[in-house]
């Protein structure tokens, strides 16, 4: 049984002291594909570190995350800009729109989601889409970004059914990860609605740890208990889980 998960942030400071004991945690647990979302600069060593030392594991995305859009914003695009030209990637991310720290810098947040769509386009690479609170704002460009070029995924998601197929009507597929092991997650509700080939497997570790390990830091290896629920919530062996999402991902990345 082959697992992938699509969104792991493995260089955090979180794993610091554990990462190499971590990972193998992961893979003695069938986590065979790791996907690294960017957050800003200042972690991509760290991430071409991960890269050289798990060559066949590990497979890196670029991008800015909303959240590290500041002022120097247009610095940070230049820097993804200039690595995508120059190298192999297999995403652009993760980018989007945050809107629940603060609204200060939406319009710049709205500014670099779509120049990295376009960059996206640009290389024929998918997008890995992060949405807190701001689900209007992002549909609104995707929906003026839409077409062949635009696919990837949305990441974390947490919305309605209809919020669901509308994301899967942009070209995108859905990454569960520990929320639908939560009570108030919701999205388990109406899951089992929707086809599991629009649907892969994440983490989002340290972040959102599931259920029993909710609020504690998150580890690639958890994606188990992801796994499990969702063999609960569509009724079919983890195995078929694991074999269905890893060919989406397939799909997705290229590899």
């Amino acid at each position: 049984m082959i697992i992938t998960d699509t969104h792991t942030h493995l260089y955090s400071e979180a794993f610091d002291e554990d990462r190499d004991a971590m990972i193998q945690r992961a893979m003695d647990a069938g986590v065979e594909r790791f996907f690294i979302p960017a957050i800003d600069s200042t972690y991509t060593q760290s991430m071409l570190d991960l890269e050289t030392k798990y060559p066949k594991n590990v497979f890196l995305m670029m991008g800015l995350h909303p959240t590290h859009v500041k002022e120097n914003y247009k610095e940070e695009l230049a820097l993804v800009a200039d690595w995508l030209s120059k190298r192999k990637f297999y995403a652009v991310g993760e980018i989007g729109i945050d809107l629940y720290w603060d609204r200060v810098f939406l319009k710049q947040q709205q500014e670099a989601f779509v120049h990295q769509i376009r960059l996206a386009k640009k290389h024929k690479l998918p997008i890995v889409i992060h949405s807190r609170e701001s689900f209007d704002q992002i549909f609104e460009i995707l929906e003026q970004e839409k077409g062949d070029g635009l696919f990837g995924i949305f990441h974390c998601f947490t919305g309605t059914k209809q919020q669901a197929e509308r994301a899967i009507g942009y070209n995108m597929k859905l990454g569960i990860g520990g929320v639908v092991t939560f009570k108030n997650g919701q999205i388990d509700q109406f899951l089992h609605e929707i086809d599991l080939k629009h649907i892969v497997l994440e983490t989002d570790s340290p972040y959102l740890a599931p259920v029993p390990h909710r609020g504690k830091r998150n580890e690639s290896g958890y994606i188990i208990k992801v796994l499990e629920k969702l063999s609960h919530i569509y009724g079919v062996p983890a195995e078929r889980i694991a074999a269905i999402t890893t060919e989406n991902s397939k799909h997705i990345f290229g590899i």
